[in-house]
């Protein structure tokens, strides 16, 4: 005769498991966890995809903000990149370097002209690019001021 279970009293898991009937059901099979754990995985994989394409997007749209100066932009480009190297995003070094560059506002054109004659693009990294730009920093943000000044009419005719 079967033993009565009570409810509410200490009972052990195989009496709860005799309970609810659970002694008349095959035991789980690592396949079923198996694909449990495919089902589970599938949704991290989605989500995956969509940080890759966030990713790939915000490469595309990457740009220097006005008023940043080049050690707040690299450290920003930095940040995507290590971003996209966790995902294990495959991007060429001339893609890098060449977005890193081109992203530069105009002041920095002549330096950006500079390094592209000088540096060999596809084996040079973004980190030895902004130490060479660094360099020139004052410079640039000289000729950014003067631009600045020759743009605004109101700042012309008080020079004068």
């Amino acid at each position: 005769m079967d033993s009565i279970i009570l409810i509410g009293q200490k009972n052990t898991l195989a009496e709860y498991m005799k309970l609810s009937g659970a002694d008349n059901r095959p035991p789980i099979v690592a396949k079923d966890l198996w694909e449990k754990f495919q089902l589970l995985m599938q949704g991290t994989s989605l989500t995956k995809q969509e940080r890759e394409c966030k990713l790939y997007d915000a490469f595309d749209k990457f740009t220097h903000i006005k008023e940043e100066s080049l050690h707040q932009y690299y450290l920003i480009f930095t940040q995507l990149i290590n971003d996209m190297n966790i995902y294990k995003m495959k991007m060429e070094q001339f893609q890098v370097n060449t977005k890193f560059l081109n992203s530069l506002p105009p002041e920095w054109n002549k330096f950006v002209t500079d390094v592209k004659l000088v540096k060999d693009l596809h084996t040079t990294n973004f980190d030895q690019l902004h130490a060479y730009l660094e360099q020139h920093e004052l410079h640039a943000n000289e000729v950014r001021l003067m631009r600045e000044r020759s743009q605004d009419p109101l700042a012309l005719v008080a020079n004068h």
